[in-house]
């Protein structure tokens, strides 16, 4: 609860050939024995994550990852999960064995980062045995098109150096937005309303709530915490109207007749939303659905795996709210955590959660992927507050969204 979440944390990703000296590497960097080493080609199976400051950089989150070429049927299921790695990756290390050189699977691999945009890094291990002369340096940097330390895991050489370069080469711009810094001034009042019922954890609040209040307090504004039921009572006893007011989507209805229309609403899902993704794309998203027709597939995403309840927004409230716009004959499949289908064509709309436990990196990838396989994707947070007829007003904080709106005539 203390801890930067993982989905906040520039993550940094460590890729090569078995036994080029991944896993020692992560060792070297975070000075901890994370992963398992030892002289068996493939001893690395599942990713390792390990968190850690890295300044100036700030929170990072180091992945070590499965040989890009690892064989078998198992060897292909691991592969898919070091490319799943690559899709939130602000930053790769590419590891490279002195002995062995670079193959095709590094130069294919250093490619995909070159066409994602991915910045890199790679690093020629195992120098204690060989140390490569200029010559060969240089050929070795011309060929890969990126920049090359030379060192040793097992002595500590270059070590330093790579923290180096992992700092020049991060990318400032990669960062997430700020979820509320636009939207208030020092000094302004925030209300947010978080409603506490079966499916909220006992003894604290949700994620999204946590890094909302966090982001108000950097702003040098006030956070002043309601349940919905208590809202209206709470804007009455304020010295001064707030800024705004942010609130859980399912509460939407009862919040938006008990806020003032003067005051700025909008709910938490949906500033994950434009913090991780594009709401231009999902007021499209949200246009698509009044479109859909009998036998239409709609999947329905969660960035995060949580026990379902009875009334679960995910498998119950957003499919009974879909049907109620459209008709029953709508088929719902689902999807959860790290696992993304790479073929969504058959979807007519992807409704997604706010992402807050993805990085921007995921979402985007994510939403790239629908854009290229023309498939609609919208947010649960929209979804709701356009069910409840309330989709202009949750949105008109945000200028684009609401061109968005009138240019698919859903003002």
């Amino acid at each position: 609860m203390n801890a930067t979440p993982m989905a906040n944390r520039f993550t940094i990703g460590i890729f090569g050939r078995r036994n080029a000296g991944k896993s020692s590497l992560i060792n070297a960097l975070t000075g901890q024995n994370i992963a398992v080493t030892s002289e068996v080609a493939g001893t690395t199976t599942d990713p390792v994550y390990k968190a850690m400051e890295l300044l100036p950089i700030g929170p990072v989150v180091f992945i070590d990852t499965a040989g890009l070429d690892d064989t078998g049927e198992l060897g292909k299921l691991r592969i898919e999960k070091t490319y799943e790695v690559l899709r939130k990756c602000n930053l790769a290390l590419v590891v490279i064995d002195v002995e062995s050189g670079i193959t095709k699977f590094e130069m294919e691999f250093v490619e995909q980062l070159l066409k994602r945009k991915i910045p890199c890094v790679s690093v020629l291990n195992q120098c204690d045995k060989r140390m490569p002369g200029t010559d060969e340096l240089e050929k070795l940097r011309q060929n890969l098109k990126t920049p090359l330390v030379c060192a040793s895991c097992r002595s500590g050489m270059g070590i330093d150096d790579i923290k180096n370069q992992i700092i020049i080469n991060s990318n400032s711009e990669d960062a997430e937005p700020s979820l509320v810094a636009d939207l208030i001034h020092p000094g302004d009042i925030a209300v947010l309303v978080t409603p506490i019922d079966k499916s909220a954890p006992k003894g604290r609040l949700i994620l999204p709530q946590q890094q909302t209040i966090r982001d108000i307090i950097d702003c040098d504004a006030m956070a002043v915490i309601t349940k919905e039921n208590q809202l209206k009572a709470t804007l009455q006893n304020l010295s001064k109207a707030p800024a705004i007011v942010i609130t859980d989507s399912q509460a939407f209805s009862k919040v938006s007749n008990d806020t003032p229309p003067d005051i700025t609403l909008t709910s938490f899902s949906i500033l994950f939303a434009r913090q991780k993704a594009d709401l231009a794309e999902m007021v499209r998203g949200i246009k698509r659905i009044e479109l859909l027709s009998p036998g239409d597939k709609i999947l329905i995403v969660e960035g995060c795996t949580h026990h379902r309840q009875e009334d679960d927004i995910g498998r119950v409230k957003i499919p009974r709210w879909i049907r109620q716009i459209v008709g029953e004959d709508i088929i719902f499949q689902w999807a959860s955590g790290a696992c993304f289908p790479k073929d969504i064509s058959e979807y007519a709309v992807i409704v997604h959660c706010g992402g807050c436990m993805l990085n921007r990196r995921e979402m985007q990838y994510r939403i790239e992927m629908a854009r290229q396989q023309g498939v609609y994707i919208t947010n649960y947070g929209m979804l709701i507050a356009y069910v409840m007829g309330i989709l202009p007003r949750a949105l008109k904080p945000f200028p684009n969204a609401s061109l968005a709106l009138e240019q698919n005539g859903l003002i």
